[in-house]
């Protein structure tokens, strides 16, 4: 193999690496922007979170302290269930 054949080699596989190394730097860049993204959504949603324990810790103290909440029946499912339907 010549010195020139080698060099043309050499210049392919450089010209290919920078081909993929662009490729990576864009996939990257895409990848830091969905994780800023959903790192902003989820920000938002823990915060919407928190307001909505807030307002039901408000509501539950607005309740008063006597009242009691039964257990919701067990469902069964057999035959008696369609009652209902015509």
């Amino acid at each position: 193999m010549d010195q020139a054949t080698q060099i043309q080699q050499i210049a392919e596989r450089t010209e290919r690496l920078l081909v993929r190394h662009r490729e990576l730097q864009r996939t990257n860049a895409l990848l830091t922007e969905q994780v800023a993204l959903l790192t902003h959504e989820r920000d938002s949603l823990k915060s919407r979170l928190g307001a909505a324990r807030a307002r039901i810790d408000a509501l539950l103290e607005r309740l008063p302290e006597s009242i009691t909440v039964a257990p919701a029946p067990a469902y069964r499912k057999d035959s008696t269930d369609v009652g209902d339907l015509p």
